[in-house]
């Protein structure tokens, strides 16, 4: 969408010339403000990609050693799934949310901490209790790297959609509303230059017109014999005579 035949309706002034130069100037900012920040969002999208692609590589040795542990409690110790049953009264291992301002975007951040003493602290105690605190340690280091992909899984999933978004803005105001701000003005300004130049014809006709007035008035001016005016009178058929009434001789007007 090139946007070249597409302007606004508006009325062809001088303040509305004024108006859209200030709209496209307006435009222009915002693309620009919205350009640097599909930019730095498009930075940081690919950050947490390869953070992501890290910690699933990551998650999965992860994973590996704790299935290893627990499979040495479980030969070493026996099963011990009824004692942390009986054992587990609330969870130790908690998330909490945060939030993080990226170019105005707020990602959410999750954060697991531990709450509380060790319930597990005795079981094992007969034996396997080595085995099974070091399966703990590694199941939680699980849990951590669990919940920090969910954390930018989840700042993936928003960064892609607010990138999209961002994206179609910065093209509606390059190629739809610029154009058309840039052609309205082209369209004002032309229609403007129309006007003046029928004004300086209008100007240049009446000037002329005063002109043939005044050649008129002093051609008129020359139809007057030693300083008399040249009166008009009428005939006996009620037209008006040119003649000079006072410059002929007449015979019954003795002076």
């Amino acid at each position: 969408m090139s946007g070249s035949n597409q302007r606004i309706s508006i009325f062809p002034t001088r303040m509305a010339l004024t108006t859209m130069k200030t709209k496209l100037k307006g435009a222009q900012t915002g693309h620009s403000l919205l350009k640097r920040k599909a930019e730095a969002l498009t930075k940081r999208f690919r950050n947490i990609t390869r953070q992501i692609d890290e910690l699933k590589r990551k998650m999965g040795i992860v994973m590996q050693t704790a299935s290893f542990s627990l499979a040495e409690v479980q030969y070493i110790a026996g099963d011990v799934s009824y004692q942390i049953r009986e054992a587990s009264t609330k969870a130790q291992l908690r998330v909490r949310c945060k939030q993080e301002n990226v170019s105005g975007v707020m990602l959410p951040t999750f954060e697991m901490y531990v709450e509380g003493g060790n319930a597990f602290e005795f079981t094992g105690l007969g034996r396997g209790g080595q085995h099974v605190q070091k399966a703990k340690e590694v199941y939680q280091k699980a849990v951590e790297t669990l919940v920090e992909l969910a954390s930018l899984q989840t700042a993936f999933v928003i960064l892609d959609e607010v990138i999209k978004a961002t994206n179609r803005r910065v093209n509606a105001i390059e190629h739809v509303i610029i154009p058309k701000y840039e052609n309205t003005i082209k369209y004002i300004i032309s229609e403007l230059d129309e006007q003046d130049r029928e004004e300086f014809f209008r100007l240049k006709k009446v000037q002329g017109k005063k002109k043939d007035k005044a050649a008129a008035a002093e051609a008129e001016l020359e139809h007057y014999d030693d300083g008399q005016p040249v009166f008009q009178g009428a005939n006996e058929t009620g037209q008006l005579d040119n003649s000079n009434i006072l410059g002929d001789d007449d015979k019954d007007v003795i002076f």
